[in-house]
């Protein structure tokens, strides 16, 4: 108990020397600001005391070091309202006021009390898996004062968790998992380092308000000054609270918090792999999954059944799960579901025409086939346009053909990518597509590139402001990979429509075709043999096997 005392002293005590570091450094800048002032004062007191007399050289000098201390002293000042004004950066997060959750609330407070540190001003949550104080002490996030009352100012930071945590792990890991985050309040109620944080964030608020803004030029490039100053300080800083935080936490559910830490590189890769295939495909349709958070169960119960990934699964899905602390879980999952679409996707800050919410159960109808048709009917289109392309080319290798609409059938893929031009048909095909999408994603955000930047493809969907995602979740695809999904895309409409298949969900692969009840996972390797060697052989095997009948059109809306 001695030793572990020492050490959260010792980490204590490292955190507020760094912090009165900082401190030094705000107080060394408001020297230099005041020291033109200071001896401009000095001189004029020389002058009024007859110390100085009329013709010396200080007399004479001090019309122009008054007026230097008068530039200084206006600067610093815009300066320092600048920095006090300026809104630092707030992590977009879902609130969760006390009624909505009075036994978390109690669970975290009592968690304090057991640290003996002071309790989180409030409680919110983020859809991503991580978890953190966050502290909203500046001036600028100050609640507006009541008629004839005062500001408020929250004495501690705000405890902020990771959504998929709530519905994933037990009450008791959730408490093991928070220790050494609550915990963390204990050095943030000290003035020092308080103080410290709030200066090194007004800094950074006052550079992100500068940029850009020429008036402002001589602010940034100060911030900027005292930020580089301050910067090793300041992550020292915090690199003490931390060890202190966690030294504290170690008292409390120290054999929890080892299984709550595996738990949590579990909830990561099961969140990661919902987000990127199954939230993604409906976010770039305009629709948002309402329940990301319940469906990060499913999924990671998938992902424990397929690589037993967890001991004694089962016995600790019957232990009381975190989101029962919640009064109405359901309408939390929505708000941080439709956060995770703002976050990730860059969809609208609100439900709006064009941009649904969509239930896990309407998920196969209303996101999967809807995707296959639309990415059907953009290989048809495309696959035309490269055909009239090598039709009028004088050295290609695709026979003209008269006018008639060729109907969209897997034979017509089938025989263009197999055939002697394929290769070509394959290469312009991707390249087409690639366009294609960029183009239509340019239309949707109002703008003439891609979402993503200069060089970034695929088909997004709305946007914040016509923004682009703070995080986006996928690298650009290549033309080939396009390619691959689109056929895909057409050999499953042509399974749904002749062959009795359904679309599906896999909480782990996004979209799936179902045949007879079962996934056919199988198919993505003859898709590859046709597009990547031009080998059509095993779809076709694939096709007669599973019974569908390449030659009648696809159905494309």
């Amino acid at each position: 108990m001695i030793g572990l005392v020492a050490g959260t002293e010792a980490g204590a005590h490292a955190a507020r020397t760094r912090a009165l570091a900082v401190l030094r450094i705000r107080s060394t800048a408001l020297a230099v600001a005041l020291l033109p002032a200071a001896v401009a004062v000095v001189l004029l007191a020389g002058s009024l005391t007859g110390r100085i007399p009329d013709g010396s050289a200080f007399a004479a000098a001090r019309p122009a070091v008054t007026a230097a201390a008068l530039v200084v002293l206006a600067l610093a000042v815009v300066v320092a309202a600048v920095v006090v004004r300026a809104r630092p950066a707030l992590s977009p997060t879902v609130p969760v006021p006390e009624e909505t959750a009075p036994d978390l609330y109690r669970l975290v407070r009592d968690l304090a009390d057991r640290l003996d540190v002071p309790a989180p001003s409030a409680i919110a949550l983020t859809p991503d898996c991580d978890s953190w104080l966050e502290d909203r002490t500046h001036p600028a996030h100050r609640a507006r004062p009541a008629p004839g009352g005062r500001p408020h100012r929250p004495a501690a930071p705000v405890l902020v968790i990771g959504s998929p945590f709530l519905w994933w792990m037990r009450v008791a890991e959730l408490r093991a998992l928070l220790a050494p985050v609550v915990a963390g309040t204990g050095p943030s109620a000290q003035p020092d380092i308080a103080a410290a944080r709030r200066f090194v964030r007004g800094l950074d608020a006052a550079v992100a308000v500068a940029a850009g803004r020429p008036l402002l030029a001589f602010v940034g490039w100060t911030a900027r000054l005292l930020l580089h100053s301050c910067r090793d300080h300041a992550a020292e800083m915090e690199r003490g609270v931390a060890a202190a935080a966690s030294e504290r936490a170690q008292t409390v559910d120290y054999g929890l918090r080892i299984v709550a830490q595996e738990q949590v590189g579990l909830a990561y890769a099961g969140w990661d792999r919902l987000l990127n295939r199954v939230a993604l495909p409906a976010w770039r349709m305009g629709r948002w999954p309402s329940r990301l958070d319940a469906g990060v169960v499913s999924a990671l119960t998938e992902l424990s059944r397929r690589d037993r990934l967890a001991e004694g699964f089962a016995s600790r899905l019957g232990e009381r799960p975190a989101c029962d602390l919640l009064e109405e879980p359901g309408v939390i999952d929505e708000a941080a579901s439709l956060l995770a679409a703002r976050l990730f996707h860059g969809g609208p800050d609100r439900p709006c025409p064009g941009w649904t919410p969509v239930s896990w159960s309407q998920y196969p109808e209303e996101v999967v086939d809807r995707k296959w048709r639309l990415e059907a009917a953009r290989l048809h289109r495309v696959l035309e346009d490269v055909l009239d392309d090598l039709t009028a080319c004088p050295a290609g290798a695709v026979p003209v053909e008269d006018g008639t609409p060729a109907p969209p059938t897997v034979a017509r893929v089938l025989d263009r990518l197999t055939g002697p031009a394929g290769p070509g048909v394959g290469e312009r095909l991707g390249a087409r597509l690639s366009a294609e999408l960029a183009r239509e994603a340019g239309h949707r955000t109002g703008g003439g590139r891609p979402p993503g930047g200069p060089g970034a493809r695929g088909a997004d969907g709305p946007r914040f402001d016509g923004l682009v995602p703070l995080f986006p979740l996928q690298p650009p695809r290549s033309d080939r990979e396009l390619l691959t999904d689109h056929v895909t895309a057409m050999i499953c409409c042509a399974a749904v429509d002749t062959a009795g298949a359904v679309p599906g969900l896999d909480w782990l692969d996004g979209p799936a075709l179902l045949v007879g009840g079962a996934r056919r996972a199988d198919l993505a390797r003859t898709v590859l043999s046709l597009v990547e060697d031009g080998d059509g052989e095993p779809l076709r095997a694939w096709l007669g096997e599973v019974g569908v009948r390449p030659e009648k059109p696809v159905r494309l809306g």
